[in-house]
């Protein structure tokens, strides 16, 4: 007798509620049987599983009443990673270009302190003669315009080098 009063009040509360969410119900029951049948005695999760969870989540505000196989704090768990993943990979180093040698960048300063009229350009080209700055012109800029080293003249256009 108690489990056709549950039957009928669950038929009652399923004619209230919208087409979306009865669907959203039916796929996220779906996906809990697919799972159960692909490993019967303990449920093993894949990625794409809790992907799905992770985005129904967003999508369906009663996910969590339809959820069986593990508890909604999991699934929040999976969301809460994968924000943590998604960012740790975002704000990777990409490689770039290669550091300096430490003998280069002297070499560098070196010029700057005693061709104080040098501007970056020339001594990158005086890097560049002597195959020391590869055509690191920026980076030449850069190390030239460092604090322990006395600011450059700017370059008057028209001059030759």
């Amino acid at each position: 007798m108690l489990h056709l009063l549950y039957a009928l009040l669950g038929a009652a509360r399923s004619s209230l509620r919208s087409q979306r969410e009865l669907a959203l119900e039916n796929l996220a029951l779906r996906q809990q049987l697919a799972v159960l049948k692909r490993s019967p005695k303990r449920p093993k999760l894949t990625h794409a599983d809790r992907a799905f969870w992770v985005a129904l989540s967003r999508l369906w505000t009663g996910w969590q009443h339809a959820l069986i196989l593990v508890k909604p704090e999991t699934v929040i768990r999976w969301h809460r990673k994968g924000f943590r993943l998604y960012w740790t990979w975002k704000g990777r180093h990409r490689g770039g270009r290669p550091p300096i040698d430490a003998e280069i960048r002297a070499l560098i300063r070196q010029m700057t302190r005693e061709n104080p009229a040098w501007g970056a350009h020339r001594l990158w080209r005086r890097c560049a003669v002597t195959d020391v700055g590869r055509g690191r012109r920026c980076q030449v800029r850069r190390k030239a315009a460092e604090p322990d080293v006395p600011p450059l003249i700017p370059r008057q256009h028209g001059a030759q080098d």
